[in-house]
């Protein structure tokens, strides 16, 4: 199991550390009561999809030996009206989270490499966790 331990600094301001000892920060923007000297949350998990998403397609396609010349990739997210949402099924009620990936892959493919760099891209394993919710197990102590 990977952990993150955040440790509140000054008002909004987190520092994170990973079991590796890396060690990272968040803050939110002024207009959210943070002094916005760090990602917000929700750009640290904006980050996490890209960087999946980024890394998965290209070590899908080196391993496969592909002409992979790079990968962009961008994330958006927006909390909006289930019924405005023009990708929902029509099952939502009230809000959704909405994210969309814009990514971009470089290099010369035929139809079958597209469709597996395709398929990389949309099944990377932070894709998969935010796509099929995770079951959130929270333990809260008072000391």
């Amino acid at each position: 199991m990977r952990t993150v331990t955040a440790e509140l600094a000054q008002g909004a301001a987190v520092r994170l550390t990973d079991e590796r000892h890396h060690v990272f920060a968040a803050d939110e923007p002024e207009d959210l009561g943070g002094t916005d000297t760090a990602p917000a949350p929700y750009d640290l998990l904006l980050g996490a999809l890209a960087a999946c998403t980024s890394v998965t397609v290209s070590l899908q396609a080196e391993r496969q030996g592909w002409p992979f010349a790079g990968i962009d990739v961008t994330t958006a997210h927006e909390r909006i009206r289930a019924e405005d949402c023009p990708d929902c099924d029509g099952s939502e009620r009230g809000f959704v989270d909405r994210i969309v990936s814009e990514v971009t892959i470089y290099g010369t493919f035929d139809a079958r490499q597209r469709d597996r760099l395709t398929r990389a891209a949309t099944s990377c394993p932070v894709h998969r966790t935010l796509a099929g919710g995770a079951h959130l197990v929270d333990r809260i102590t008072f000391r």
